[in-house]
């Protein structure tokens, strides 16, 4: 873990994915990657003193029987590194409506497409009410190799120039960083 944890310290300190003082949202769903990128980035923040102002932010999607799990593990990475935690429900984000609600209504078929779209709106939303001036989340370099594969068949130019990028967005919104995005699934991650 030790090579793992100095490859991220140099992707940070290379990509310049944090600007010293700022506040860092960490995208907490529960799963593993993002459990290692609180690990991680926690443990790197003190032992080179980033001065960041970490932050977890976390989605409801409403979704019965499948959040509740990795809420609970989110709650528990908030105890165990003594971070804040924002958690944003679809319901307060979308006049009411949960994922439940637009599966009764689309049905289950393309019920993962509208989730993915609206969980990574939701999560750039949690960062900007929670103040952060970066969001971070824990895809790894496989993730980050499907992105653009899709987006390379999709033939969009514009997000595959953007998906092979450390840091984007920025302005209004918090700029979006990968500090993982070069490690390989086997190495410090897989789906979440």
């Amino acid at each position: 873990f030790a090579a793992f944890e100095l490859e991220t310290h140099h992707t940070i300190l290379r990509d310049g994915l944090f600007p010293p003082g700022s506040t860092v949202a960490l995208g907490a769903s529960g799963g593993k990657d993002s459990t290692v990128l609180i690990h991680l980035l926690t443990t790197l923040n003190a032992r080179y003193n980033y001065n960041l102002n970490l932050i977890l932010v976390s989605i409801d999607e409403g979704i019965s029987g499948y959040r509740d799990d990795s809420l609970t593990t989110v709650h528990r990475n908030r105890d165990t590194y003594n971070l804040p935690l924002h958690i944003l429900p679809f319901a307060e984000l979308y006049s009411g409506w949960t994922m439940d609600n637009v599966v009764a209504q689309i049905g289950k078929s393309s019920n993962c497409t509208f989730c993915g779209v609206f969980r990574r709106q939701a999560l750039d939303r949690a960062a900007h009410a929670a103040g952060a001036d970066v969001l971070a989340t824990g895809h790894n370099a496989d993730d980050l190799a499907e992105t653009a594969l899709m987006n390379l068949l999709r033939g969009d130019a514009p997000r595959l120039a953007r998906s092979t990028q450390a840091i984007t967005g920025g302005g209004r919104a918090p700029s979006k960083s990968v500090p993982l995005g070069e490690a390989a699934a086997g190495t410090g991650g897989g789906d979440d």
